[in-house]
């Protein structure tokens, strides 16, 4: 008796199916032709790469997290990597040290975590993406929001939203303008981020209150954090934020959150987040950062279309033309060379329909199918 078991996937894993691929194939194309339009040369780092390497280029990547083995070879401990950015960082920091800068380069690939978080049950996703390494000014911030948001759109995204945050801005304001012990800033950050005013005060963090409601829609929120008396310490940022804005225009929704830390591990002074119309949850994540090992700034995103996939509208069937037993091998080919797709027959007493031709060559013309 067969086990019904044997052919299971494991949990979070599932196979993607003709029309499934086909979409995350044409938006996977689409987003990395328009990151390429905007001068971002495509790099392709391996599946897998030592565990110390992926660990060290980037605060806030975590190894628990990703399948790890051992190398036979070099007998040191291997793993599958769960974020492509830190590789990005690796080619940046070796192979093209001494690229020109600002270096542009995008990538794609898929994937993989030991589990999966709360809101997304997946284990292996599909990652894009694009880094500006050399800048993390405001420039260099607003031509990746720019970027992120066109790939977006050429991918099938509508109605997209990006939300703004300020990762270090605790950090900052503790140091002098509303200062905190060492010991006080993980809880004040982690209140902040969870949004719990009474906690925020059991946590010493009374004089960050203002900021829970310095959020929302980007022109209310940003007044509200100008207000904010912090000694002249969220100015450039706030200048910084109104600029950003301004690039993106009309093009996207804008929305601010200046202390949502989720996410933002490794960013430094500039995160945002991602959002479609039609998608549950987030779609990409992006920001300033420093690579590990070198501490060369750089800006860049992060994009996961599996997600869009779900709110692409279908595209209508492709013709394809069937090719009977003993037809011209010239024509077939002049045919493909102009754009037809094509089905060849095995056997006699093939019905084209049923295999999903809509048209058969006869005469060397193509005649749709009743």
């Amino acid at each position: 008796m067969t086990d019904p078991t044997t052919d299971l996937l494991p949990v979070g894993l599932e196979d993607r199916l003709q029309k499934s691929a086909a979409a995350i194939s044409r938006a996977r194309r689409a987003a990395l032709d328009a990151m390429d339009s905007y001068g971002y040369d495509r790099v392709m780092p391996p599946l897998i790469e030592f565990e110390r390497s992926l660990a060290e280029r980037m605060d806030g990547v975590a190894t628990r997290r990703m399948f790890r083995f051992v190398d036979p070879a070099s007998l040191r401990m291997l793993a599958l990597r769960s974020d492509m950015t830190v590789q990005l960082g690796r080619i940046a920091a070796t192979s093209l040290a001494d690229a020109p800068r600002p270096l542009r380069l995008c990538y794609a690939g898929e994937t993989a975590t030991i589990s999966s978080d709360q809101l997304d049950p997946s284990r292996q996703r599909l990652q894009l993406g694009a880094e500006l390494v050399g800048a993390d000014g405001v420039a260099a911030a607003a031509e990746v929001v720019m970027v992120a948001i066109v790939a977006l759109e050429a991918a099938g995204a509508t109605a997209i939203s990006v939300d703004f945050t300020l990762p270090d801005l605790v950090d900052t304001l503790a140091q002098d303008e509303l200062p905190l012990d060492p010991a006080q800033v993980d809880a004040v950050r982690r209140e902040l981020d969870g949004k719990d005013a009474g906690a925020l005060k059991a946590a010493g963090g009374a004089a960050y209150l203002p900021l829970l409601y310095a959020a929302g829609p980007f022109d209310e929120a940003i007044a509200r954090l100008s207000e904010i008396d912090a000694g002249g310490a969220l100015a450039s940022r706030i200048d910084g934020l109104k600029a950003i804005a301004a690039k993106v225009g009309d093009r996207a929704r804008i929305t601010l959150d200046p202390t949502e830390r989720h996410g933002f591990e490794y960013q430094s002074w500039f995160g945002f987040t991602l959002y479609a119309d039609g998608v549950r949850g987030t779609l990409g994540r992006g920001g300033t950062y420093r690579i590990g090992g070198t501490e060369e700034v750089a800006t860049g995103f992060s994009l996961y279309l599996d997600a869009l996939v779900g709110s692409l509208a279908a595209q209508p069937a492709r013709d394809t033309l069937y090719l009977p037993l003993g037809h011209d091998i010239a024509t077939a080919d002049r045919l493909r060379a102009i754009g037809w797709r094509t089905v060849t027959a095995l056997e006699e007493g093939e019905d084209p329909t049923a295999l999903g031709c809509t048209h058969r060559l006869e005469g060397g013309e193509a005649v749709r199918l009743s």
